[in-house]
């Protein structure tokens, strides 16, 4: 769209903004309730500013050979940025996109829409009723980035929800989180331990800083039944701007020492973040 001003609109998990990237022509900030949610340039969807974003895309880089297709399963929408992505360097790629928030999705079909022939379908329903109900060995990648305002719902932090993402991977498909956490990691700890009950191998994907515990910030999870690229993915997260880690084998189960999987009934929220964490206004 041509309008460079500030849009904000009441969704169903609060007040919506988008706002214009000075910088970036095409480029707009989706937040809402003052928490960033996605970052979206409609000229160069390859484009990815916030850095957990980079390092999920740096797991789809990283799955079958490079430029081929791609089934995934997208846990939660924003204003789509990641299978935006998707379709723009795996030409073909059938993608769906599971997301909560039926006026969101409204105004990012509004202002922000896909280009024709994507191969992205959108779909309102919630992201465990979807997963549970998505047929089995069906996708090469399921990404989750759900957040209700700036929690990861309690409903998908569970063992019986990672065993349900774990029926839809087909073999050697990859599962990844955006998750939050800061010391003493009790949450993220937890998560690890209970993918770690659904999936053989799992690597976990932070900058330096978070891992130290000197602040609240993102990690991402993958997990698989097949061995993972993580000395690519260590190279990859290195040279990015705000380079992370790549913790796995010996580290992270020094990480997870103790920790136990969780189950329906113990299921928690995420921790809320700090005053500040992520606000942008």
């Amino acid at each position: 769209m041509d309008e460079r001003i500030p849009v904000i609109r009441d969704v169903d998990s609060g007040t919506a903004k988008l706002m214009p990237d000075v910088d970036r022509p095409r480029a707009w900030l989706l937040t809402v309730d003052g928490s960033p949610q996605s970052y979206v340039d409609l000229d160069d969807p390859t484009h990815l500013e916030f850095e957990y974003a980079r390092r999920l895309a740096h797991v789809l880089e990283l799955t079958g050979a490079p430029g081929t297709p791609l089934d995934v399963l997208h846990l939660g929408g924003g204003a789509l940025t990641l299978p935006r992505f998707v379709a723009a360097v795996r030409p073909g790629a059938c993608q769906e996109v599971i997301e909560a928030d039926g006026k969101l999705l409204e105004l990012v079909a509004e202002r922000l829409p896909l280009p024709a022939g994507s191969g992205i379908a959108v779909r309102r329903a919630d992201a465990r009723t979807a997963l549970e109900a998505a047929p089995e060995a069906s996708a090469d990648v399921i990404v989750a980035d759900v957040f209700g305002g700036s929690r990861v719902p309690a409903h998908l932090t569970s063992v019986e929800y990672a065993r349900a993402a774990a029926r839809v991977l087909r073999p050697g498909g990859r599962y990844t989180a955006n998750l939050a956490d800061s010391a003493p990691f009790t949450f993220l700890r937890s998560q690890v331990a209970t993918l770690q009950a659904a999936f053989a191998h799992l690597c976990l994907i932070a900058e330096p800083a978070v891992l130290r515990g000197r602040r609240f910030g993102n990690a991402v999870l993958v997990a698989s039944d097949d061995e993972l690229p993580t000395c690519d993915l260590a190279r990859r997260t290195a040279a990015d701007a705000f380079p992370a880690r790549v913790e796995h084998g010996a580290a992270l189960e020094r990480f997870v020492q103790g920790a136990a999987p969780v189950r329906d009934v113990d299921a928690v929220p995420s921790p809320e973040p700090p005053g500040g964490a992520f606000s942008v206004g």
